[in-house]
């Protein structure tokens, strides 16, 4: 009996033990999670992610130090530069970006680097692959300036993004007829001008003033008569006559004439 009641004695004594350390080992977990969390809380606010009412700001907030840089450098307008990622990434969303960090849509000519092939006018076309997108902005400015079909455009101010536009076009960039009011729509639309003039450092200034006193507007999504005549100050039956407008029907890109008063 004695030593039934001294076994007894010491299993109640093991079990009270066994309860005690599994208490600690839990709190201690508990505790150290809790911290983890705290910790990790705290590293997220310390690194607040900024939102983009859309990804071409996005695209612009990312690159447009980069565009700058090069604008300084090689003389071509940063807004243009940034207009042309824009439209030939997909504001960096393109599948041929993602996987080529290739920006500008460059060919393979006359390259030694990496390569990816891509679906472009033809199957499985050759294409320039970057292991930085800041490689592939500084491969467009060594494009333009070292071929000899773009050398007028380097005789424009640094800030006519509209002769940029037309003469890229021109010089045989792109073949689609609407890509100087592409290049230029963005351009007004986003305000890229001013970052050309904060690399100039002078005041914003409009390229598509003309002598006349009046101006151009590329007609953008949203755009009505109406609202185009309250921005510029004018009336819808001025914006008709000075573009020979029977009714309101404007399309997107479509070039206006208008005049303030």
């Amino acid at each position: 009996m004695k030593f039934s009641r001294f076994f007894m004695l010491i299993a109640i004594l093991v079990f009270v033990a066994s309860c005690g350390s599994k208490k600690k080992a839990v709190s201690a977990k508990t505790e150290r999670e809790q911290a983890g969390s705290e910790v990790s809380v705290g590293e997220r606010k310390e690194l607040p992610q900024k939102r983009y009412a859309d990804v071409v700001e996005e695209y612009i907030s990312e690159f447009s130090v980069i565009a700058q840089e090069e604008m300084r450098l090689y003389k071509i307008p940063a807004s243009i530069t940034l207009a042309q990622g824009i439209l030939e990434s997909g504001a960096g969303r393109g599948e041929l970006t993602r996987r080529a960090n290739n920006h500008f849509g460059i060919k393979c000519h006359n390259w030694n680097g990496d390569k990816v092939y891509h679906d472009d006018d033809l199957s499985q076309e050759c294409f320039r692959k970057y292991n930085d997108p800041k490689f592939s902005y500084r491969d467009h400015s060594l494009f333009l300036s070292e071929r000899l079909r773009y050398a007028k455009l380097f005789e424009l101010d640094q800030d006519d993004y509209e002769g940029w536009a037309k003469g890229l076009r021109a010089a045989g960039y792109a073949t689609d007829r609407l890509y100087p009011t592409k290049l230029i729509s963005l351009i007004e639309r986003y305000e890229l001008y001013n970052y050309d003039a904060e690399v100039l450092g002078k005041k914003t200034r409009r390229t598509s003033v003309a002598e006349k006193g009046g101006s151009t507007h590329y007609v953008r999504k949203g755009d009505t008569l109406y609202s185009i005549a309250k921005r510029y100050n004018t009336t819808v039956e001025t914006l008709q006559k000075n573009n020979n407008l029977r009714g309101t029907e404007i399309s997107i890109g479509q070039e206006l004439t208008v005049e303030s008063n």
